[in-house]
């Protein structure tokens, strides 16, 4: 097993800036209270311990991995829900680097915005009936979700898979 290894420095508390004393929202006119950061020195001493990364390793312990979870509980229960129904691909392909399947999204429990608001940004639709429903569950189109993803498809789907495959790439 590979040595267990350090890496120290100071260098200027970052959140009082190297004065010692730190001002937030709290404090005004002039007033300031002692940086908890640095206590008070206005050096933030880091130490940093690691082992080498030699290679990924393998565990035994996942069988199936998703690329974001957008804030649910994942998982799998006999006769409920099985874990393909929150989209991802088995352990065995990610550890492989097969790109992920189509339709990989967690597409049984979140509707577009609500995954791409996670899992990339620039495909998150915009659409006009999606704003202003508070969360996204609550949105009177959230029941009839797969007609959002089957628009979704139709407008991003192709670009995203291009997208993603070009990021595997590299």
């Amino acid at each position: 097993m590979p040595t267990k290894k350090f890496f120290e420095y100071d260098g200027v508390c970052e959140d009082c800036k190297g004065t010692g004393v730190y001002q937030g929202m709290g404090e005004k006119d002039g007033a300031g209270i002692q940086c908890h950061t640095c206590n008070g020195t206005g050096c933030h001493s880091v130490k940093i311990s690691y082992i080498p990364f030699e290679e990924r390793k393998v565990s035994t312990k996942f069988k199936w991995v998703y690329p974001v979870n957008c804030g649910i509980v994942v998982g799998e229960k006999a006769g409920v829900c099985t874990y393909k129904d929150f989209g991802g691909q088995s352990y065995g392909d990610w550890l492989k680097g097969k790109p992920l399947p189509d339709k990989f999204e967690m597409r049984t429990f979140t509707c577009p915005a609500w995954y791409y608001q996670t899992f990339d940004w620039g495909f998150k639709p915009e659409w006009n009936e999606c704003l202003g429903c508070g969360d996204f569950s609550s949105c009177k189109h959230f029941k009839s979700k797969n007609q959002c993803w089957e628009r979704w498809d139709k407008k991003f789907g192709a670009k995203a898979r291009l997208k993603r495959e070009a990021k595997e790439k590299s």
